[in-house]
């Protein structure tokens, strides 16, 4: 980033932290993709609220931004089993913000397994949830009762540039670990495996490059919506994985389980938009198949008679080339702003919430007046 960038997002990001400042702050826990541009967000956050520690998720990892980010943060390891036993979540929460009024910023529910047992142990009180992404939305919407407000972005207007954007850049990532290989996309018919809003994306821009796609979706509203768009729909997932040659996981929950890398053709390619904990069950492959390295960040998986290539190990394919979607991250990063102001003023009741319509708009006159110039 150039000086001049820095500097324009460090002024657009104090503006908004101004805007959204509150009388009372609490503490806070941040998981967030620690990439080049990050740590000004996390310098916003920090001067909201009380950050005790900052969570990277671990394939998203830029050295020279953690290592700015340590000097005046901790940063943890984060992993799934952290927050998947109610003692060792406990544990790690106290020995953070131990009796403090704490806010959880979120991308992927990582809290949703516990949220009941730290909400009612916890030594200080827990104001609520800010979650990133559809799939941690539906990590919390599935819970049985919320104990506590969990603000969601994930569905925000402000998102949908965002989400087009990464749709852009996981088909560029694909097609360039492809070409990599000496393969190309063209005659090579895909399936993509969800349509919403980053799976509907795709689909249209691999469909623009002149690629045959297929869609699945366990949805019929979507597949409906697929259909009126173009796109063939598949009536069964095992039927689609044998007449594809690549795949593309773009649901944010499990796509393929064990038993389907079986109906893969023979020399198909997979590629995920998230990680491969989220999209695949490479646990339940069956134990038949070996794996070896086929090129730069492509696994090939083989048995007798069978073989498919994995992309970046199952995880998602564009933080191969930096995930990059440009400015339109800032938009969402500033409504997560906002959402830390309603938790901070501690009268919102347990249930998923969304940033009022005024706030967003504020968010979208204040990012117009820096980044479109």
């Amino acid at each position: 980033m150039e000086s001049f960038e820095h500097a324009r997002l460090v002024a657009y990001f104090g503006k908004l932290s101004n805007h959204f400042a509150s009388t009372s702050q609490a503490a806070s826990l941040l998981v967030t993709h620690l990439l080049p541009e990050r740590p000004v967000f996390i310098q916003a956050v920090a001067s909201l609220t009380r950050l005790r520690a900052v969570l990277p998720k671990p394939k998203s990892i830029h050295e020279g931004a953690r290592f700015e980010v340590e000097r005046t943060v901790a940063v943890d390891t984060l992993s799934r089993e952290l927050f998947s036993e109610p003692d060792t979540a406990l544990n790690y929460l106290e020995s953070r913000a131990g009796g403090e009024d704490t806010v959880l910023l979120d991308v992927g529910g990582y809290f949703a397994p516990v949220l009941a047992d730290l909400h009612e142990r916890f030594s200080g009180r827990l104001l609520g949830v800010i979650e990133d992404t559809e799939n941690g939305h539906r990590r919390y919407q599935n819970l049985e009762k919320l104990p506590c407000p969990v603000i969601s972005v994930a569905r925000s207007p402000l998102k949908d540039p965002e989400d087009f954007l990464v749709g852009q850049s996981v088909v560029f990532s694909t097609e360039a670990v492809m070409r990599g290989r000496g393969d190309i996309l063209h005659g090579r018919p895909t399936l993509v495996i969800g349509f919403g809003k980053l799976g509907s994306s795709i689909a249209r821009l691999l469909h623009a490059k002149g690629v045959r796609v297929t869609v699945f979706d366990v949805d019929p509203i979507r597949r409906t919506q697929a259909l009126s768009q173009g796109f063939t729909v598949a009536r069964d997932l095992e039927g689609a994985l044998g007449t594809v040659g690549l795949v593309i996981c773009a649901t944010g929950a499990l796509s393929l389980l064990g038993e389907h890398f079986s109906h893969l053709h023979n020399g198909a390619y997979v590629a995920t938009v998230t990680s491969s904990e989220d999209e695949l069950d490479l646990r339940g492959l069956p134990d038949v198949y070996t794996r070896a390295t086929a090129g730069d960040h492509v696994t090939r998986y083989q048995t007798t008679g069978h073989y498919f290539y994995l992309v970046n190990g199952g995880n998602a394919v564009n933080f191969l080339h930096s995930a990059s979607v440009g400015p339109f991250i800032f938009l969402v990063q500033a409504e997560i702003l906002a959402g830390i102001r309603m938790l901070s003023r501690d009268d919102l009741a347990p249930g998923i919430h969304e940033v009022p319509g005024t706030d967003r708009a504020a968010i979208a006159a204040t990012w117009l007046s820096y980044f479109n110039r």
